[in-house]
C-alpha cells in the first residue's frame, strides 16, 4: 500500500508578512471588504493554512469615500446591546458614516473573518484611516487593487 505524501502545514513563525495599501474611494463596501478579508486571512498565498494566521497587513485609505448602492444609505442599520435591559441601540448607516467612517468599514471586514481567537487576531492586522494619508509609509506598502 502507499503512502501519500503528507501535508506541510505552516506556522505563524514561517510566514512572511507585506503590507498592502487599498483605495477604496468609490468602491462598493461589501466587494472592497471581502477581498480585504480573504488577504488578512492569508488565502491569497499558496501557503494558506486554516488554523495559522498566514495573512498579511492592510491599511485602508478614504474609508469614508466608501459607497453603498440603492436605497443602502437610508436603510441599514446597526444593532448593539449593552447587556442591560432595554439597552439596545440602533444606528443608522447615513449617522455612522458621518461621524465614523472607519468602524463601518471595519465591521464590514470583522464579519467576514472567522468568530474565533484567530479572527481577533487577524483583525489587529487591519488599519483603518478616514482620508488618504497614513502613517505606516516606512513599511513600504504594496498596491492592493479591488476590482
Amino acid at each position: 500500500m502507499e503512502t501519500s505524501p503528507k501535508s506541510k502545514f505552516f506556522r505563524f513563525e514561517e510566514s512572511e508578512r507585506k503590507w498592502f495599501v487599498v483605495d477604496v474611494q468609490g468602491k462598493t463596501l461589501g466587494r472592497a471588504a471581502s477581498r480585504i478579508a480573504h488577504v488578512l486571512r492569508g488565502k491569497h498565498k499558496p501557503t494558506f493554512t486554516p488554523n495559522s494566521d498566514q495573512g498579511d497587513f492592510v491599511i485602508v485609505v478614504n474609508a469614508d469615500k466608501v459607497i453603498v448602492t440603492g436605497k443602502r444609505p437610508e436603510l441599514k442599520t446597526y444593532f448593539r446591546h449593552s447587556g442591560y435591559p432595554g439597552g439596545d441601540r440602533v444606528s443608522q448607516f447615513k449617522e455612522i458614516s458621518s461621524k465614523n467612517p472607519e468602524w463601518i468599514m471595519e465591521n464590514a471586514v470583522k464579519g467576514m473573518l472567522p468568530k474565533n481567537r484567530l479572527g481577533r487576531k487577524m483583525i489587529k492586522k487591519l488599519k483603518v484611516y478616514r482620508g488618504s494619508e497614513h502613517p505606516h509609509v516606512p513599511q513600504k506598502p504594496e498596491t492592493l487593487v479591488i476590482d
